[in-house]
This record gives structure tokens, sequence and C-alpha cells, in this order.
């Protein structure tokens, strides 16, 4: 119920409908033992053939009888006490003087018929009130008293199932609108985490918390406002009208109360547990679909489809084996409270029945009875005892399902108790636009490790960079090198572990995200759009842009020309993931988003790695334009000619660790890391091999403008080792 609690919140703010659900829950459970109650008249009409009317007079005459006689006895009781307190005063004159055990017994009879006749006066009253009021509604026929209880019987059974509708659809009300005001605060958040911290949970596992396990946790908030609430009041008001026909019976019946208990709490240990499981391997099963169909072309061309059978095999085998644990647990729960309630009925009705057949009001001398037990109420207690039965084993077979929302609700928690790894430092500082430095000073990062690897190495390890504003760096590097771990530290995926990073001497972890990021344009190597038009995946660049602003940035980055092959232009939708596109359609597109935003930082990371040369051609001259007055990073494995012409430097990273920093020429003259790079990309193409004989030819001719375009040349800037800031002035063309 500690899980349950935490959902108290969000169903608090509809507790006006609780309140009402649990008014018609409290009706359903008073007509049920009304209705339960009615065996009484039946038997009193069938088996005994006796009227109603003159049952009642007899009733009210016995009543009466048994008022004058404990009137009477109460009398002789108080003339008793009176003659032995002026005998034993005449005694003992000592005041406050201890009572004698006569007295102390006639003080405890007196109570006794006291008691007695309040209840006979109360029967009295009752009787005279039924008379008066209800009688003459009822025939003394014994047929038609028999139609008209089963008539009473059906119009009190429609008014429930009434109730309980209402009840029903409350309680829905409530839990739907107490759900998705969960799973909106378990997005919300999930929005607020780091790139690292959802990355190390996978898309999979989230999409089971956010789907399987708040189905879950909404069925059991529906049980726990329905039935929860509505069985136990049943069960309660069948054992309140059981204390009132024998009190000493049905306390009898409890004596397995506890057992019950015990029992329930072993066995819902058992089902958190084994629940908590099952969500697990239902977290496994996403991430098989999910990777599965998000690399069909794979599957597909590797002829891997037995290979990914087997592994959904395998994990479904897996959730098999966990859920049978949760079934033989929910399937020993049922029939082990039967039994144990069954016990408890008979506990009190074998001592009934003894009681009425053998006439008696006691059995070895303890008084289980106000006096010879009828026939008829020991079918009363028996009904209401069994009334009692059907509301528990609800209970007992919803028992597993409930167990299994605290576990579902535990987990979907988990979400909203995620701490995000970013942290805002203080005091908070505003960033101007762009327009000095940016700097990455002793920089030393290493990715946050999950639990099934404990250790991972350093990504980034003291990295001294110094970037002027409106360089473009060509960042380049082995797989693995860290280019893309350095570049990204810029809008925050992750903070360093040592260092920082500073932009204009500001240290970005002083400037609010949202400041920061508004800053920065990204194209990633894997171009992500949206299920939506090609505008409004270009507007989610800038979200007030204007239309004019929408189809300038198209146009910039040569979108437009797409139209003549998409009919609908603007309002072509492009599929999940941009999968109506090609992939050089869609890198425009992001491209296009990105300048829409007119950041002072861009960042393209592989951003023509997979289109073909007649879109990187565009993609590239759109970047020669745009690239003026900004800062660019550009991540890269193959540098090309069309690069440099706007490239002002070029950085190397080699295992974490910048290697070096400078110029396409002093590299390839320096740097051997950066010679293999370049030489393993121009081999066989006999073009770049041309180029690279030029750029590395002298100065003559032809080649004239282009040796202008370059400073003299000057020593490679490595990365230093004493902590200092490699710091590189961007090269200027000449006039």
């Amino acid at each position: 119920m500690d899980q349950f609690a935490r959902l108290l919140p969000y169903v608090w703010r509809h507790r006006s409908k609780v309140y009402l659900s649990m008014f018609f829950a409290l009706v359903v459970a008073l007509l049920w033992a009304a209705t339960l109650s009615m065996t009484f008249l039946v038997v009193k009409v069938l088996l005994q053939g006796q009227s109603l009317q003159s049952y009642l007079n007899s009733e009210i005459q016995s009543a009466e009888q048994e008022i004058i006689k404990r009137e009477q006895e109460l009398r002789e009781l108080d003339q008793e006490l009176a003659e032995l307190a002026f005998s034993e005063a005449s005694i003992n004159a000592v005041p406050g003087a201890p009572k004698s055990k006569k007295e102390v017994k006639l003080l405890q009879q007196q109570d006794q018929r006291r008691r007695q006749l309040s209840v006979a006066s109360h029967r009295f009253v009752a009787g005279q009130w039924i008379q008066r009021r209800m009688l003459g509604w009822i025939p003394e026929d014994q047929f038609n008293t028999y139609a008209l209880i089963l008539c009473v019987l059906v119009l009190a059974t429609a008014i429930k199932g009434t109730a309980m509708f209402i009840q029903d659809m409350l309680v829905g009300s409530v839990v739907e609108l107490s759900v998705m005001a969960l799973r909106k605060d378990c997005f919300r958040h999930s929005l607020d985490l780091d790139y690292q911290t959802l990355s190390l949970r996978g898309t999979a596992a989230l999409m089971s918390r956010f789907t399987n396990d708040i189905n879950i946790a909404s069925d059991g908030l529906n049980l726990l406002g329905g039935r929860i609430v509505r069985e136990p009041l049943k069960a309660a008001t069948c054992i309140l009208a059981a204390f009132y026909v024998n009190w000493q019976l049905t306390a009898l019946s409890l004596v397995c109360v506890p057992l019950m208990a015990v029992t329930f709490h072993r066995y819902g240990q058992l089902l958190k547990r084994a629940s908590h499981h099952t969500m697990e391997r239902m977290s496994r099963i996403y991430k098989s679909l999910e990777e599965t169909f998000d690399g069909m072309k794979i599957v597909i061309a590797f002829n891997g489809a037995r290979r990914h059978r087997l592994r959904f095999h395998h994990e479904n085998k897996d959730y098999y084996r966990t859920s049978m644990k949760v079934v033989r647990i929910d399937a020993l729960t049922s029939p082990t409270i039967e039994l144990l309630l069954t016990v408890a009925v008979c506990f009190s009705l074998l001592p009934g029945a003894f009681l009425v057949l053998r006439h008696e009001d006691s059995i070895w001398g303890v008084k289980l009875a106000a006096g010879p037990l009828q026939i008829e109420d020991l079918s009363v207690l028996y009904v209401l005892l069994a009334g009692t039965l059907d509301p528990i084993r609800k209970l007992s077979s919803i028992y597993s399902r409930l167990k299994r929302s605290s576990a579902a609700i535990e987990r979907v928690f988990e979400v909203l108790d995620w701490k995000p790894a970013l942290k805002q430092a203080l005091p908070i500082q505003l960033l101007p636009r762009h327009s000095q430095s940016i700097v990455f000073k002793k920089v030393y990062f290493k990715y946050a490790s999950t639990e099934e690897v404990t250790e991972r190495p350093d990504a980034l390890t003291d990295v001294n960079l110094k970037i002027a504003a409106g360089e473009v760096v060509v960042v380049v590097g082995e797989n693995g090198s860290g280019k893309s771990t350095l570049v990204n530290l810029l809008p925050r995926y992750y903070d360093p572990e040592r260092g920082s990073v500073q932009i204009d001497g500001i240290d970005i972890r002083h400037v609010r995200l949202r400041d920061l990021r508004s800053q920065i344009g990204l194209v990633t190597q894997e171009t992500l759009l949206f299920d939506d038009t090609i505008y409004d995946n270009i507007r989610y660049g800038k979200s007030d842009a204007t239309h004019a602003e929408i189809h300038a940035a198209a146009e910039k980055a040569h979108v437009t020309q797409l139209f003549d092959q998409l009919p609908e232009g603007f309002e072509t939708r492009v599929g999940p993931r941009g999968n109506r596109l090609s992939g050089g359609q869609r890198q425009r597109v992001a491209l296009a988003r990105a300048l829409l935003r007119d950041p002072s930082i861009l960042i393209l990371d592989e951003a023509t790695s997979a289109v073909d040369a007649q879109s990187e051609s565009l993609i590239h001259q759109c970047l020669g334009d745009f690239v003026k007055g900004r800062t660019v990073f550009l991540i890269t494995h193959s540098v090309t000619s069309q690069i440099l012409e706007f490239a002002t430097r070029v950085v190397v990273m080699e295992q974490g660790q910048l290697l070096a920093t400078g110029s396409h020429e002093e590299l390839l003259q320096s740097c051997p890391a950066y010679q293999r790079l370049y030489r393993a990309q121009t081999t066989g193409r006999s073009d770049d091999s041309l180029a690279e004989v030029r750029l590395n030819a002298p100065v003559t001719g032809s080649n004239v403008e282009a040796s202008a375009a370059i400073d003299p040349p000057h020593v490679i800037k490595f990365a230093p080792t004493n902590g200092d800031v490699a710091n590189h002035e961007p090269r200027r063309k000449a006039n």
C-alpha cells in the first residue's frame, strides 16, 4: 500500500468523485446485507407458515412481556440492594468500606437486567413503528407476502446494480484522469533528464514503463477504488448484521482472521517480487521488438529472421517462466483463503446447530445466546456469514492483480525518482550571443556505466582547446577517438567530470540550458525527422518562426528543389523517422531546421556521411554561405576539398586526447595520425589523389589563389601537456 500512497496526490485532485463513489459503495453494501437478511422473512413465510402480521404481533407482545418481566426483576433487585445496604450499615458503619460479594453479584445482575430491558424496549418500539407504518402494505396471504418479498428483492437488486454502475463510472473517471496526469508527469520528467541518463535506461525500458506498467498500475487503482472499497464494506455490513443476530457465534467465526492476514501478507510478498521480475522480462520483449523492427533492413539483408525469432522465443520463454510464478501463487491464494473462510463459518454454525437442535442457550457453561436459538435466526446467521464469504473470495481473487499493480507503480515512480546528472550551477549567468571564444579547459570525461558494464575507459583525457568566434573547425579522428563526445559537451548532453567548457569566458554550467541551447544548431549523422510535414519539421528549429523565415531557410538548404518530386510541397508528410524521404532529402530538411534557428554555434556531426554527391555538394554550398559569422564544428571522417574551402582549422582526436590542431596543409606535413586518416580516405580515388598532390605541390601557376588563402606556414600546436589551452587564430582569406 506504500506504493499506492504515492498515487494519492493524483487521486486527491478528484476527491469529490472519490467521496461520491464511496457513498454509492456504502449503498451497495447496505443493500447487499439487506437482501441477504430477507432470508429471515422467507423462512418465516415458507417454512413456518406464519404470516408477517402474526409474527410481528407476537414479537411486540413478547417484547412487552419481557419489558414487564425485566422491570419487575429490577424492582426486586433494587429492594434487595436497599435491604442489604441497610443491614450492612448497621453492622459496619465505616464509610467507604468495600462491597460484599453478594452486593457485587446483585449489582452485576442489575446491570444485566437493564441491558436486557433496553434491548426489549428497542424491539417493542421498532415493532410498533413497523406495525403502524409498514404493516398496512403487507398482504396477509402467505403467497402474496412471498411474492411481495421477491419484488422487493428484485427492486433492491436493481438499485444495488445502479449504484454499482455509478460507482464504477466514477472510479473509472478518477483512475483515467489520475493515470493521465501520472503519465504526463513521467513524460515531462523524462524530458528534463539528461541525454546520458535516458540512454542508459534505454528506449525499450522507458516504453515498457509508459505503456505496460502504467496500464497495470491503472488496473490496480481501478480495483482499489472499486472492489477494494465495495467488497470490504459488503463483508462489514454482513458481519455487523450477524453480530446483531448473535454476537457470540459471530465472534467465533473470526478466529481464523489472524491466520488469513498472515497468509495474505506472505503471498503478497511473493506476488510482488514475481510481478517485478515479470515486468522486467516484458521490458526485454519490448527491446527485442524495437531492435528487430528498427533494423529490419539488416535483418532481411543478412537473413537474420531466424536469429531474431529465436531471441524473441527465448525472451517469451523467460516471460512465461516468471509469469507462471505469479499464476502459481495466485492459484494458491483463492482456495487457501476460501478454505480458511469455510472453517471460520463452521466455527459458528456448528455450535449454532447444537443450540437449535438441543434447545439450549449455552455449551459447557458458556452462554452463546440470550435464549434458545431459533431455526430462523440460525438461517439468517448462515446466510449473512455466507454473504461475507463472497466479498472476501473476490478480494482474494484480485489480490494478485493488486500486487502486480503495486510492483508496476513502483517501476513507474522510479522514472520520477531518476535524478538528472546535469546540475544548474550557481550563480546563474546570462549568456549574450556568442562573439568571442569557446574554450575546453582540462576536460576529462567518462561515460556512465551500466549494470552489464561496470567500468568504462575515459572518453576524453585532459583536452585543452581554444576556438575563436567565427572559426570553422573540422574535428577528425578514428572511431572512438572522442570527437563526437568532445563536441557533445557544448549543448550539455553531459558535463565533464573535471575541467570546464566556456563560451565567451562563461562556464556553461552557470547558464540556463534553454539559453545555452538556443544558440546552438545541430545536424546529426542519423538524421531524425518527426512524423509530420516538411514545414513543421523545419519549424521545429524555431517554433515562432514566420512563414517567410521558414521558406527562406528551406531555400538556403535547397529543400525547395525537392518540391518537383514532392507534389504536396511543404505539406508533404515525411513518415516515421522521415522514412518517406531519401537520406539526402532528410539531411537537407534537417539542415534547414538548424539554419532557421540562426545559431551562433553550428554542430555538424557527419552531416553528409549518408548522402549522394549531389546532395553533399548542395549542403556544402549552403554551408559556405551560412558559416560566415558563426562558430562551426564539423565532425567528419572525410576531409574533402569542398570542406577545406571554408574550414579554418582541423582538430585531430585520438584515444580521447587532442593530438594536434592546425591547418590541413600543416597537419599533412607534421601529424602522422592525420596523414594516415587522409591517405586512407584518398586511397583508390584518383581525383582525390591528384588533389592531395596539388595540395602538397609547390605554389605555382594555377594554385596561387589557393596559396594566397593560407597564412604563411607555422608550427603545428599539439595538445599541450602543461594544462595550457591550445589556441589557434583563424586564417583569413586574402582580399
